[in-house]
């Protein structure tokens, strides 16, 4: 479990390891309560950012028990009916889905731990919800062109962040994907190059590298001298003003920060972050003649309906109909 999520108990809202704050709903619940919330966060949940998901959503609504005096094993379904209502008020329904399905899954794990005998989140409804496509913004391929022809490539942070945009584009990665990767998981198979992503999930992949991206790759991993460090971190974060690179890593938080700053540098509008890629690559490539179930392979995908998400088509044209009304 990673450092900044790690907890242990704790009365009341005390602070605990990494920071955080057990929730006074199961600090002043008994033991085996307390034992069966860490226990649920530390081993139910392997995805890190699911895990700092469910851990915000259910301290919101243990504060909110708090703030009526309400004990874990006095909780029942009309407690939960009332909190939907109010968070109803303030959370769209994607987010009341995934806040009610951390608790479900929360209470589900007391029920099996003997901790309550019924779980109370089971009952309650949420609102239905279902999207066709999905809210990320894609650059166009003209825009994609510009951000390119940007980069500074006399520059070895230009070249790194040129290589680690260039993988998101080409190879449809999370950036998590992405920040993880090592010299090694680029590799040399035949005569072509591929990547080794290990995506969400645990799920390991094998990439074709676009020729495009195996020239970034290959002039900045020239530039950085890191071509022997097989076991060494790919993108490495910058040190201070110098243009040089440390051993550390760049975590995802510093890869949406470049990328904001890419964006300006470019002169390019909009509201993009790193999934803005993934987005951009998927639609990009089914223009372009490709098929969905080899984007969804690509993507690393479960469900073909989640790539479906990702393609910007039906939008575009949608707004280049709406663009035919002239007044």
């Amino acid at each position: 479990m990673d450092g900044d999520t790690l907890l242990l108990p704790a009365r009341g809202n005390s602070p605990v390891s990494g920071g955080h704050l057990m929730p006074a709903l199961f600090a002043n619940a008994p033991t085996e309560a307390q034992r069966a919330f860490l226990e649920f966060f530390a081993v139910t949940i392997p995805n890190a950012n699911t895990r700092a998901a469910y851990m915000r959503d259910v301290a919101r609504f243990a504060q909110w028990c708090d703030e009526r005096s309400f004990p874990l094993e006095a909780i029942t379904s009309i407690h939960l009916a009332a909190y939907r209502e109010e968070v109803s008020r303030e959370l769209s329904n994607p987010s009341i889905k995934r806040h009610f399905s951390a608790l479900r899954m929360l209470f589900s794990w007391f029920v099996e731990k003997g901790v309550l005998d019924r779980n109370p989140v089971r009952e309650v409804k949420t609102p239905r919800f279902s999207r066709s496509e999905g809210k990320t913004p894609a650059f166009t391929p003209e825009e994609m062109h510009q951000l390119f022809e940007s980069f500074d490539t006399e520059s070895l942070i230009g070249l790194r962040d040129r290589a680690l945009i260039g993988v998101m584009a080409f190879t449809f990665a999370r950036v998590e994907a992405v920040v993880s990767l090592r010299v090694k998981d680029v590799m040399a198979v035949g005569r072509r190059t591929v990547i080794r992503l290990n995506e969400k999930g645990g799920k390991e992949r094998e990439i074709p590298c676009h020729h495009t991206l195996e020239e970034y790759l290959d002039e900045y991993i020239k530039a950085a001298g890191i071509e022997k460090e097989l076991n060494g971190l790919l993108f490495r974060s910058a040190i201070g003003r110098t243009g040089k690179l440390s051993n550390k890593p760049i975590n995802r938080t510093d890869a949406y920060q470049m990328i904001q700053r890419r964006v300006r540098d470019a002169e390019l509008a909009g509201r993009f972050s790193c999934h803005s890629f993934r987005a951009t690559g998927i639609t990009n490539y089914l223009e372009n003649g490709g098929n969905l179930e080899m984007a969804q392979w690509i993507a690393g995908h479960a469900d073909s309906r989640t790539t479906k998400l990702y393609d910007r088509r039906n939008h575009r044209a949608t707004l280049d109909d709406i663009e035919r009304i002239r007044f």
